[in-house]
Order: structure tokens, then sequence, then C-alpha cells
């Protein structure tokens, strides 16, 4: 069975209030409030709170705080890529964007599951799915990604968009749930 954080690790059910995951949170609360409250003048001091709370981030990449998540060590972003303000990626499995991505404003990337059965609920219970976003997706401010989904290269995914399913590579995406309305050549 393994621990919870096996288990969660694995995409399999777990307790979130398992005490060594508890404490990778608060690790990613301190980081976070590192970088969410350093100066714009200490672009190092903020740089290195990234580079300790991410799993992976590329050369060239840029994020405007405030920045959250739940663990930061599933997260991976390559490089070239940018996460603008008041995004929220909840990583309890991975979270992985590509090369060259651009994530607009008020983003969420939202991993986590949970059981529809209220008694497993109440016991704190939950699961997790890995979300991908190819190389040189652009995901529209308010955008909302859920788990279990991947975003083909090149994609466009509009603001407001709720990315519910799959969507293949060169489509612009639109809307609740995010669709296709035509493709990129």
């Amino acid at each position: 069975m393994g621990s919870m954080k096996e288990r969660m690790l694995a995409g399999e059910p777990h307790l979130a209030d398992d005490p060594e995951l508890v404490a990778d949170h608060r690790r990613a609360l301190r980081l976070m409030e590192q970088f969410n409250t350093s100066a714009a003048d200490e672009p190092e001091a903020r740089l290195a709170a990234l580079r300790e709370l991410l799993g992976e981030l590329g050369d060239e990449t840029g994020i405007r705080p405030p920045f959250y998540c739940d663990y930061g060590y599933n997260i991976q972003i390559g490089p070239r890529s940018f996460v603008n303000y008041h995004a929220v990626f909840l990583d309890v499995a991975p979270i992985t964007l590509g090369a060259d991505v651009q994530v607009g404003p008020n983003v969420q990337l939202l991993t986590p599951t949970h059981p529809v059965d209220p008694e497993q609920r109440r016991a704190k219970w939950e699961a997790a799915k890995p979300i991908t976003i190819g190389d040189n997706v652009w995901l529209g401010g308010g955008a909302i990604v859920l788990a279990g989904v991947t975003v083909g290269d090149n994609t466009v995914v509009g603001a407001g968009a709720v990315v519910t399913r799959d969507l293949p590579a060169n489509v612009v995406a639109v809307g609740n749930p995010a669709r296709p309305v035509r493709q990129i050549n």
C-alpha cells in the first residue's frame, strides 16, 4: 500500500492531512511566501525561492507573483514560458508545461479529484490526475484546466474556458466546457 505520499505520487486515493503531506505543504507555503512577498528589485531572491519550490523551472521562464500551489515539487515548467499574476497550480499530481507556454492571469490548473461518496469526502480522501500542457500553448486569462487533461502543442485556450477533456494540437478552444472552434495552420 505504501505511505500516503507514495499513494499520492502514484495517483491513488490518499489522505491529504497525512503528516508527511502536511509538512510538504508547509514547505511550499514558506517558499510561496518568500516568492510572493519578495521585492521586485530582488529578482535573485525571487528566482531562488521558485527554484527551491518547483520540481523544474526552465531557463528564461518568468512567473509573476502571487503564485499558489499545493506542493511545488510536482510542477515542471519548460524554458521561455511565462505565468502571469494569480496563477493557481494545485499539484497533487504532476503538472507539466512545455517550452514557450503563455499562462494568462488567474489561470487554474487543478489536478485533485474528490470522491462522489459523501462519507469518503468527509473522511478527507482525495486522488489526482496529471495535467500536461504542450509546447507553445497559450492559456487565456481565467482559464481552468481540470484533472487528467492534456493540451496539445500550439493550442490556444480562450479566456475563461473550462478545459474538461484533452485538446488536440493546433486548435483554438473556447467555452465551458472548452471545445475547439477552429484549426491553427
